[in-house]
This record gives C-alpha cells, structure tokens and sequence, in this order.
C-alpha cells in the first residue's frame, strides 16, 4: 500500500512538474532596442504590456539612441541579443548593409501602410514619421513684421543674421537641410557640391551658430536668441507644448522625411514573436499613442488623430505625400568625408 501510494504520488509529482515546466515555458521573452526617454516610458507603460499580455511573453527594454543600439548590434554580431530595434533611418540603412536585420515578413497590416515608409526593403519598416523643416518663434517673427517662413532658400535671407541656428551634419536635420540646399542648387546625394557651396556663401553668413544639441536649441528660442532653425516637427511639438510660441513649417520645396524606424534581428530566438512585436505598433491605437506623446506621425494610413494634434504632425495622405526621401544608400558611404568636409569648410 505505502509503495502504491509513494509510485502514485511520484508519478502525481512528475506530472506537476511537467505542467510547471510546460507553463514556464510557454513564456517567451523578447529583447527590444530602442530610445530612452518618453518614448521609452510610453512603451513600458502603454503599448507593451499588451502585447506581453496577449502573446504570453516577456519584453526586456534596452535603452539607447540609434548610435547606441548600432553599436550593440555590432558587438554581438556573433550572437545577437537583441530581437527587434528602432533606429533612424540613416542608422537603419547601415544596420541593413551590415547583414542585421532580417527580412520583414508579410502581413495584412502592411496594406495599410504609407509606400514611403516601406523604405524601399524587405528588411524594416517605417513605425513613425518625423519631417525636418522650418521652426521659428511666432513672436518674434509678429515683432519684426515678417511673413512666416516659406522656403528652404529663406535660409539665405540676410534678415536672419545672427538669428538662425542650423545643426550640423553629424546631426540629420543639418544633413538634411545641407541636401535641400544641394537639390535647390542643381546637385543632391550624387552631387553634394552646391549645397556646401550654398552654406558657405548663403547660410551661413546668417548661422549664430550649428548647434547638435535639442536641449540647447529649445534655449535659445525660448531666450530669444533665435528666431529661425532647421528642427523636427516632433521637436518642436515638444517645445510648443510648453507654451512656447514656435511654429513649424512645411517648407514649398517640401520637409524632409526622417523615419523612426523598426527591423527584426537576424537569428533571434523567437523569430515569429519578434514579426508581430514589430507589426504591433503599426497598429493604429498604438500609432495613436506615439503621435500624442512623442510626436511621430503615424505610418498607418488608417491612424485617425484629433484636428489640433493632427495639424501640428506629418500627418494624411496631403502632407505625407509630398514629403521628400533621401537616398541613404548612397548618404552612409559618404558621410565621413563630407563630415570633414563640412568641418573644414562650414565650421571653419
């Protein structure tokens, strides 16, 4: 009878195990790389959860910039850690030719898509839009009798001096706004010339400074140092936000598209969890959530936003659609060099 009863209990016990194990199992966990900050915040605290929730699964959030998380991408390029990361674009691209990312499986969801934020691969997709353009202080623009800013080429007008703060091109809005320059000279990616040729003699007589830094371009506008900046929409919502009376133009020529964007890692673990991490958050509550709190235009054409956050972001078919892409294929393996020569000529 004990025996009996000790032979039932052990298989009873094994059973347990069994079941235990089976359930602990089923929890998959899954590495994220992405920025720090409110975005990081928002994710933790309202759009992950539900994905851990439905998917019985674990996100272990690894803060960083697209620098950063470039770089850990590298040192584990032997084994990755990560599953799926947000990157700009420009990092994106280059996380793309370094064999990171892998393909982005199809879905319903991506029917749903703007083309440009399809980006031209098979490797990653665009989960929000920020637009460089023209932000400026209203005020003081009111103050001076100016019209609001119009046109990239405003960048030239002397009216500005000493009152425009452009970033440099180790920052991609000032790349950005060296690209226009070339394109509005006759030159672009392939022939960066005239846009250097436009900042050395045009804007940058105008330039108090080229300034990297966000924190310290919020400063100077809300010092009244500055009138006028090359900027990103988000940015700038962020500062109007407070109160602050900046605008934010779409200049004719049109702003410049910079994708906030997400890819599957190669040889993750979890490689199905990692495709519907990556499809969540194209979906429209979500895109939703990162327009009101980070300031990202939706990718999702299906995103509907209020009247006065919608007029403040990259957002419909009107605006989207008149967005210019820059060609980073052919940005990255010339960035180094024109960085020096931006160096050696603009900042000189």
């Amino acid at each position: 009878m004990n025996k009996t009863l000790s032979t039932v209990s052990l298989a009873a016990l094994l059973a347990a195990s069994s079941t235990f194990s089976g359930i602990a199992a089923a929890e998959q966990t899954i590495y994220l790389g992405g920025y720090g900050g409110s975005f990081e915040r928002l994710l933790k605290e309202k759009i992950l959860p539900p994905f851990e929730k439905e998917n019985d699964a674990k996100i272990v959030y690894v803060p960083g910039n697209s620098t950063d998380t470039l770089a850990k991408l590298q040192a584990q390029k032997s084994k990755q850690e990560l599953d799926v990361v947000f990157l700009d674009d420009g990092p994106m691209f280059q996380a793309i030719d370094f064999g990171f990312c892998d393909t982005v499986k199809d879905a319903a969801i991506f029917d749903d898509i703007y083309d440009i934020a399809k980006m031209g691969t098979d490797k990653a997709v665009g989960t929000g839009f920020v637009v460089t353009g023209l932000a400026y202080n209203k005020d003081m623009f009111a103050k001076n009798g100016w019209s609001a800013p119009a046109s990239w080429q405003d960048l030239t007008d002397s009216k500005y001096k000493g009152k425009l703060v452009v970033p440099p091109i180790n920052n991609t809005y000032g790349l950005h706004a060296l690209i226009m320059m070339a394109r509005l000279n006759g030159g672009g990616e392939k022939n960066i010339e005239p846009g250097f040729k436009s900042f050395v003699d045009q804007v940058g007589p105008n330039v108090l400074a080229y300034e990297p830094s966000s924190g310290k371009m919020s400063e100077l506008f809300q010092n009244g140092e500055i009138a006028l900046s090359v900027w990103g929409s988000g940015r700038l919502k962020s500062l109007a936000d407070t109160g602050f009376p900046g605008g934010f133009v779409y200049p004719k020529e049109g702003g410049v598209a910079l994708m906030v964007a997400t890819c599957p890692v190669v040889d993750s673990d979890v490689p199905e969890l990692a495709q519907r991490l990556l499809q969540h958050f194209l979906k429209p509550q979500y895109q939703t959530l990162l327009a009101q709190t980070v300031g990202f235009g939706p990718t999702n054409k299906k995103t509907v936003l209020p009247q006065d956050l919608g007029e403040k972001l990259p957002y419909g078919p009107e605006r989207i659609n008149a967005l210019n892409a820059v060609d980073w294929t052919l940005i990255n393996p010339k960035r180094g060099e024109w960085t020096k020569l931006w160096t050696r000529r603009v900042e000189r």
